[in-house]
């Protein structure tokens, strides 16, 4: 991948990775959980207040799997944290994705097209605040999130996983409060209509002239460049 490397800012067209790390409690034996997500994006604009990135159609990502190959989401509710699970190749399929991050917000904002750039919707993933690193950003996904429409309208999202996460103890009582009280800030953030839904993102478009990143075999390397981190936790 390339970019700037450090907390140096990355320039619009580096390619970089945005990686989850596993849900629950940190290993002992591990300095940080596994990565079982990873998309390699496109910089558009990485600035002090926002690191914004082109999920491009046909993108090479990891994503996590049952065990088998199955799609998690194939897996009843019940127990669809606890099946064994792996990694697996796929493409990103679709009309791509921009995503927005502020700093030290526990959250991220994507954005959706239709065929022909009709835009869709927002879509606000919590998640812990992204770490940065030389070959990308890290975060860990909360479960919950909230879809934000062009008439302001919104709506929650994946209440039943972020409660079945917390049954299962990859949330605890103390974080699954604290994801709660970030998503009712970025409902705040919604009401009021402010950045980034103000902002006139919907009307962007990527440089044809980029190219497709592609996918590096350690794609889960640790950010201090020792080795790759131990098996996946559920999420």
């Amino acid at each position: 991948m390339t970019g700037t490397g450090g907390t140096e800012r990355w320039a619009p067209g580096d390619q970089i990775l945005w990686r989850y790390r596993g849900n629950g409690p940190r290993r002992p034996d591990s300095a940080a959980q596994a990565f079982h997500i990873c998309r390699p994006v496109t910089v558009v604009q990485d600035t002090d207040d926002l690191l914004a990135v082109w999920v491009a159609p046909g993108t090479e990502c990891i994503k996590p799997v049952l065990a088998d190959g199955t799609d998690v989401h194939a897996e009843p509710l019940a127990t669809r944290y606890t099946a064994p699970r792996t990694t697996a190749r796929s493409l990103w399929l679709g009309n791509g994705v921009l995503k927005l991050a502020r700093p030290g917000e526990p959250w991220s904002v994507w954005l959706f097209w239709e065929r022909g750039w009709q835009f869709r919707s927002w879509y606000v993933n919590l998640e812990e605040p992204r770490t940065r690193w030389a070959g990308g950003t890290d975060s860990e996904d909360h479960f919950l999130d909230i879809s934000v429409y062009p008439d302001r309208s919104w709506l929650w999202r994946d209440e039943d996983e972020f409660e079945q996460a917390q049954r299962v103890g990859l949330i605890t009582p103390d974080a699954a409060r604290r994801v709660r009280a970030a998503g009712r800030a970025a409902v705040g953030l919604i009401r009021d209509w402010g950045t980034p839904f103000r902002d006139g993102w919907e009307d962007w478009r990527p440089d044809p002239a980029w190219r497709v990143p592609e996918l590096p075999d350690d794609w889960d390397r640790r950010p201090d460049g020792s080795d790759r981190t131990a098996s996946a936790m559920p999420s």
